[in-house]
């Protein structure tokens, strides 16, 4: 499996050695070597979650078959909660079954399961654990949430957002507060400055996802809390909550964020070198942007790159350039370097590719570059 990359190929066998090694020092009969022969059986050709599903499935089988009893020895195994700073997947990476098993196997104990992702989530995270939670115990499990978001824990206050994000990356979608995210704002008041840049990303995050379904939500909400808490922490909140809506060009979230003249400032020179490129070479992107207004203007500048996809059609993508101060008339150079480099996001076409210069959501100029593979 050395060709394999990303966080799934940590869950293997030695994953299960590293977990079973810590069950086994507390409850003597578990069987560490099965655990992880089945594991290094089971995970060939399954994807992250699939694994550690696969592991979570191994504890279950070895562990009493009470679930308070099993939900007692995991919890022994955790070891000190994370400091600020601290990476969950970087640290504690291994404790991703753990969580998994409460989520799967603890909904007729919600209680007792809401308490041990309070523990998990101080050394890893129950973001994902929580959400079954969230369909199944609705109630019960918002109260709880809306507590975590006092807590003394930055951990925990981290979780209260993180775990209502209607559209969280390799979760399950929740749906009720894609329809309505007024329960999920009601958390996320206490948090919009908190004092943990962990805390207030999951915020901004969280906004960030409202802010795609319900854009009038998300925008009447960021403008109220820089009136009522105007502390550069939730100016930060807002302004990476806002972000998709501003690579959009939507002029209420341009407005909030303080962007104006976005129709007197203009883009004169614009070139994109090399005419033409392969991937591995760099871009360079040189401008010109000029204040034609008789006042000073703050500006917002993007570069979209429209990548071509194999049906010959292209898709844009947005990349931050600059945020400007421009007085009355005054004109700026700018350039850019943009590397044409291998994502695991996005494979390379050959053909015509368009470079849009935004200057507050409005294309200011256009060029254009071939691409050959």
């Amino acid at each position: 499996m050395a060709s394999e990359y990303g966080l799934k190929r940590h869950f293997n066998g030695e994953a299960a050695h590293l977990i079973g090694g810590r069950i086994r020092a507390v409850h003597p009969e578990f069987d560490v070597e099965s655990y992880a022969a089945e594991v290094e059986r089971r995970i060939p050709g399954k994807e992250l979650k699939d694994r550690v599903l696969v592991l979570a499935e191994g504890l279950r089988t070895r562990l009493p078959d009470d679930y308070p009893g099993a939900v007692s020895i995991l919890l022994s195994i955790l070891g000190d909660e994370l400091a600020e700073g601290e990476g969950m997947f970087n640290t504690s990476w291994f404790l991703m079954p753990v969580a998994r098993f409460v989520e799967e196997y603890g909904l007729d104990h919600p209680e007792l399961s809401l308490d041990a992702i309070e523990e998990i989530t101080r050394r890893h995270t129950g973001e994902y654990a929580i959400r079954p939670y969230i369909e199944r115990h609705y109630e019960p499990t918002m109260k709880r949430i809306a507590e975590w978001a006092h807590s003394p824990s930055h951990n925990v206050r981290r979780l209260a957002s993180e775990g209502v994000r209607p559209r969280l990356p390799w979760a399950r979608t929740l749906s009720v507060f894609v329809e309505d995210p007024r329960p999920v704002l009601e958390i996320l008041e206490p948090l919009r400055s908190d004092p943990s840049e962990y805390v207030r990303k999951s915020v901004a995050n969280n906004l960030n996802d409202i802010s795609k379904d319900t854009p009038d939500a998300a925008l009447a909400t960021a403008l109220r809390w820089l009136e009522e808490s105007p502390t550069p922490e939730t100016t930060w909140t807002v302004k990476h909550g806002l972000r998709t809506l501003v690579k959009k060009g939507d002029q209420r979230a341009l407005a909030i964020l303080g962007a104006t003249g976005g129709e007197r400032v203009q883009v004169p020179r614009l070139t994109v070198t090399p005419s033409w490129v392969s991937v591995g070479d760099t871009l360079v992107i040189d401008l010109e942007i000029a204040n034609t207004d008789d006042r000073a203007h703050s500006v917002t500048v993007d570069y979209v790159v429209h990548h071509v996809r194999r049906n010959g059609r292209s898709i844009p993508k947005v990349f931050k350039l600059t945020t400007l101060d421009l007085a009355a008339g005054e004109r700026r150079s700018l350039r850019k370097s943009h590397p044409i480099k291998e994502v695991q996001t996005r494979t390379y076409y050959p053909g015509e590719h368009r470079v849009d210069i935004q200057v507050n959501g409005l294309v200011k100029a256009t060029q254009r570059f071939g691409l050959r593979t």
